[in-house]
C-alpha cells in the first residue's frame, strides 16, 4: 500500500484500487501478505482452515444484513476455506453459504483439499481472481461507492 493509504479509503481493497503498489499487487496474487498470519495460527488465534476473519465493522454489518451470519464464527477463523478457495465474487450471502457448508463438512481430509488447492492457487498466483467488494455490501457508511471485490 502507499503511504497513508488508511486515511484515502476503507481498509479492504477495490478492483484498481491506485493505493496498492506493484510490489503489494504481487505479494497479494502470491498470498505472501498472508505470511504475517502464521503467526497467529502459532499462536492459537487462527487455524489454516476455516472462516476468512473480517474486519469488525464489515463483520457487524453483515451480521445485520445476513441472518445467522455470527454463526461462522463457531470456529477460529482461517488462512483459508471454501469462500476463499471457490467464492469469486465475496458477496455476503455466498461468503456464508460456503461457511455454513464449511462448518457442516469440516473434516481432516476437507481441510487436506483446501490447503492443497491454497498451495495451487500460490504456487500460479492466482489469488487475486476477484474483482473488488460489492459496493451494496457495506451500506452508506461503509466502503467506496465504486466498490466490487474478492471471494
Amino acid at each position: 500500500m502507499v503511504e497513508d493509504a488508511d486515511s484515502k479509503g476503507p481498509a479492504w481493497t477495490i478492483e484498481g484500487d491506485p493505493r496498492v503498489t506493484r510490489i503489494g499487487r504481487i505479494l497479494r496474487r502470491t498470498a505472501l501478505d498472508e505470511v504475517p498470519e502464521m503467526l497467529n495460527i502459532w499462536k492459537r488465534e487462527m487455524s489454516f482452515v476455516g472462516p476468512r476473519a473480517l474486519d469488525v465493522e464489515e463483520q457487524r454489518y453483515l451480521e445485520q444484513v445476513v441472518p445467522g451470519f455470527e454463526t461462522r464464527l463457531q470456529v477460529l477463523p482461517g488462512l483459508t476455506g471454501l469462500a476463499q478457495v471457490y467464492d469469486s465474487t465475496d458477496e455476503a450471502h455466498e461468503k456464508f453459504r460456503y461457511d455454513c457448508e464449511y462448518l457442516r463438512s469440516m473434516s481432516p481430509w476437507l481441510d487436506l483439499k483446501l490447503i492443497t488447492l491454497s498451495i495451487c492457487n500460490t504456487l500460479i498466483a492466482r489469488w487475486d481472481h476477484r474483482h473488488g467488494k460489492p459496493a451494496e455490501r457495506f451500506g452508506p457508511e461503509v466502503g467506496d461507492p465504486d466498490d466490487d471485490e474478492k471471494l
